[in-house]
């Protein structure tokens, strides 16, 4: 098979050389990487090629992982984990090829690929899955809209489960992790935290993704104490301009949020006169899911 060549734009050609002056995988840099201990100790005598090799992949799926919400260059991330264009490109076509990673054609930036999703889900979250997914169709089929579920995960969520229509809003986010301020779905999760621990998720400045993100934490924390009284969050083109949609915690013990479930859409299928119907209805399928979780 022909070795594939980078996409035009993005990588230099190959050099020749595999690394030599790269640093050790996991030293990845950049906002939120979770790349490990760049400090550790060298194997004896050295890792073979293919540990090697795999080692870096790893590194550059956790930095994939760790990126902005429509991903990252191959260049950039190469950056990010001390590896050479050529190297980071051919092992990012290599997980493409199964599923772990996502490139798209227009922006030729990387996104976690589905595969990894389902990793995920086997890793955990296979119960919760079976149990919930089909209130997400339902809630799908009656509002004609996509329905997903987002599982509390350290210091952040991350998406399991989706459920589309038959024509959809493309935005890729299974196995991706939400920015909690620029989303329903991590507002829904802050508005029922304690405040120390909102202090915590909130500490590194906020971006605005859009003209109408909540950047600053006063209005960010008014918005907060309105969401968990109406009982559902909503988004109105904060993360991407076209991008509208509601949020309802699934509340487990001591009214905790475990998970989140989400319902969105285009602007012009999900405006905001939708929300309070939209709202009322993820609220009933956040406790039907918080029930189902409770048959485990």
């Amino acid at each position: 098979m022909p070795t594939p060549k980078p996409p035009h734009g993005d990588e230099s050609t190959t050099d020749g050389t595999d690394g030599d002056t790269e640093t050790e995988p996991g030293a990845c840099s950049g906002p939120g990487t979770g790349g490990g201990d760049a400090s550790r100790p060298a194997e004896p005598g050295g890792s073979s090629g293919k540990v090697q090799s795999l080692e870096r992949a790893i590194t550059l799926l956790e930095a994939t992982a760790d990126s902005a919400p429509d991903g990252d260059t191959a260049t950039n991330l190469a950056s990010r984990c001390g590896l050479n264009r050529a190297t980071a490109w051919r092992l990012l076509s290599t997980m493409e090829q199964y599923g772990m990673v996502e490139r798209n054609p227009l922006t030729s930036r990387y996104t976690v690929g589905f595969a990894v999703a389902r990793m995920a889900s086997a890793a955990g979250f296979d119960g919760l899955i079976r149990r919930s997914h089909g209130i997400l169709r339902q809630v799908s089929e009656q509002t004609g809209e996509t329905a997903n579920l987002a599982v509390v995960q350290q210091l952040g969520l991350t998406y399991i489960d989706e459920v589309t229509p038959p024509v959809v809003l493309s935005a890729k986010w299974l196995g991706r992790q939400a920015p909690l301020h620029a989303t329903s779905t991590g507002k829904a999760l802050l508005a029922w935290l304690p405040a120390e621990e909102v202090d915590v998720l909130l500490a590194e400045p906020l971006t605005a993704y859009t003209d109408t993100t909540v950047a600053d934490r006063g209005r960010l924390r008014a918005e907060l104490a309105e969401t968990r009284e109406r009982g559902y969050s909503v988004c109105a083109g904060e993360m991407e301009r076209n991008l509208y949609g509601v949020s309802a915690p699934v509340l487990g013990t001591r009214d905790r949020p475990f998970a989140v479930l989400s319902i969105w859409g285009p602007q012009d299928r999900v405006p905001e006169s939708r929300f309070p119907a939209l709202g009322a209805l993820a609220c009933g399928a956040a406790e039907e899911v918080a029930r189902a979780a409770r048959a485990l």
